[in-house]
C-alpha cells in the first residue's frame, strides 16, 4: 500500500521532494533546504521515539537538489547582471 499511498510517510519529506523536483526552477530551491532539514529532523525525532515513518530518501533528495539551485542562484545572478 506504501507504494501507491503515502501511508506512514513524513510530511516534511514529501513537501521536501517535491520542492527539490522543481528546484531545476531555482527559485523554490531555498523552500526544498528547508523542508528538507525540517523532514530530516522530524524522521530522526520519530526514531527516537520508536515509530517507524519514512522517507529519508525523499528528504535527501531535497536537500541535494535544493543545493545544488541555491548555489546556482549567485552564479544567475552574475551572469544576468555582469559588472
Amino acid at each position: 500500500m506504501r507504494l501507491i499511498l503515502p501511508v506512514g510517510r513524513s510530511g516534511w519529506a514529501i513537501a521536501a521532494g517535491y520542492f527539490g523536483l522543481f528546484s531545476v526552477l531555482i527559485l523554490p530551491a531555498p523552500l526544498a533546504v528547508i523542508f528538507s532539514v525540517m523532514a530530516i529532523v522530524d524522521l530522526r525525532k520519530c526514531e527516537r521515539l520508536g515509530k517507524r515513518r519514512y522517507g529519508m530518501g525523499r528528504a535527501v533528495f531535497g536537500l541535494v537538489m535544493g543545493s545544488l539551485g541555491t548555489l546556482m542562484l549567485p552564479v544567475i545572478w552574475w551572469l544576468l547582471h555582469p559588472a
